[in-house]
């Protein structure tokens, strides 16, 4: 597998120069992660169709782009990958409504061929779906052994809009997945948050789908604000150093919810992602360390996953609610990650409003928040 990368800021422009591009038309997958404005400022599509006629591209908008050990506001990280024993195949699907994301996330399954598959790479629009149900939807129509990852696109703190591109200009409400298939890829898919929690489990008694109503028949708004005791006066801005960790499956699988909003007079709570009743539910909170080492595991995790395999690749999906508690210490986590792969693998990725990833090697996959998600390649 052989791998380049490139940085693009107004100020520099693409560092290095495409001039300087050696993977030309071998290469197959280009990943582009970066601002719309500054996607279509730097005339991106055009100079990466010109340097790699072949590959396929993908990407979408972002909370910020990783670009090796750094993380970048207002520029674009580019990845451009040449697999030796792999072939990818991109496929798209439109999210139609909130209401028919697990649909979009079955047609976006059954249009790749299960037969060779390894692995789905997803990006989908970050706010006008229900990434749970997309997920499910995904899940639901792949055979048993595939594994999927990827994550929402972004808009930075501004919630607005955002947008995916997959072979064609970036657009809204719409998912991408890309398939990888080859006996001799292997894959490590690891998600950790890096939280702890605080005060005993509690049972979801009603919700419907991402809004929580009541904790153990109790107003949920009412019992999160006892536990964040001076931070309840900064909510909904304060909830995100303080998500939910859900469990109840026979696995004993734990997923992280982030806090979007709050209703005070319903006294209820929506997070980026389902609250199932009958799930137990507690809340977290971490160290600025925790978070730092969180990330450092869940790269050694990915390695794990490959066996004796050193990866070529490792793309991460981290949460934008992980970058408001980071603060200017974000880079820190992505530094902790760098170190534990080691130099010969390149990093890319964002932060995201929603990362997908398996809760464990055996698992599905779930939708996660607050959480840092890896997927690395290597070839055997």
């Amino acid at each position: 597998m052989q791998v380049e990368q490139r940085l693009w800021t107004r100020e520099t422009g693409w560092q290095p120069a495409f001039e300087a591009d050696t993977l030309a038309d071998g290469a197959q997958l280009v990943l582009l992660f970066g601002g719309v404005e500054q996607v279509r400022g730097s005339e991106c599509f055009e100079r990466v169709r010109a340097s790699y006629p072949r590959a396929h591209v993908i990407g979408c908008t972002t909370a910020g782009q990783i670009h090796d050990a750094r993380v970048t506001d207002e520029s674009i990280a580019l990845t451009a990958v040449r697999f030796e024993h792999t072939q990818v195949k991109l496929v798209r699907a439109p999210i139609q409504s909130v209401a028919l994301s697990m649909q979009a996330g079955q047609a976006l399954a059954r249009a790749l061929d299960p037969v060779g598959l390894r692995h789905v790479f997803v990006l989908s629009e970050g706010l006008k779906v229900n990434a749970s149900e997309l997920v499910r939807g995904i899940d639901a129509c792949l055979p048993p052994d595939v594994t999927v990852s990827g994550g929402c696109a972004g808009d930075g703190n501004r919630l607005e809009t955002t947008y995916v591109w997959g072979n064609g200009p970036p657009e809204q409400a719409a998912v991408i997945g890309l398939g990888f298939y080859g006996e001799r890829l292997q894959i490590g898919v690891s998600a950790i948050g890096g939280w702890r929690p605080f005060g005993p489990d509690r049972l979801i008694t009603r919700s419907t789908k991402n809004v929580l109503h009541e904790f153990d028949g109790r107003p949920a708004l009412a019992l999160y604000k006892q536990y964040l005791g001076k931070y309840a006066d900064e909510l909904p801005a304060s909830g995100l150093m303080f998500p939910l960790e859900l469990h109840g499956d026979e696995a004993g699988r734990r997923v992280l919810r982030a806090l979007l909003s709050v209703d005070e007079s319903a006294q209820s709570i929506t997070y980026a992602g389902n609250v199932p009743e009958g799930a137990q539910a507690r809340f977290m909170f971490a160290t600025i360390d925790d978070l730092i080492q969180g990330s450092h595991v869940a790269a050694k995790s990915s390695m794990e996953r490959l066996g004796n395999f050193l990866p070529a690749l490792s793309i991460l999906v981290s949460c934008n609610g992980r970058r408001y508690v980071l603060k200017q210490r974000t880079e820190e986590e992505v530094e902790a990650v760098r170190e534990a792969l080691g130099a010969q693998t390149a990093v890319t990725g964002f932060y995201s409003y929603g990362e997908i990833a398996p809760s464990d090697s055996a698992g599905r996959s779930q939708l996660h928040n607050e959480t840092m998600t890896i997927t690395s390649f290597a070839e055997s």
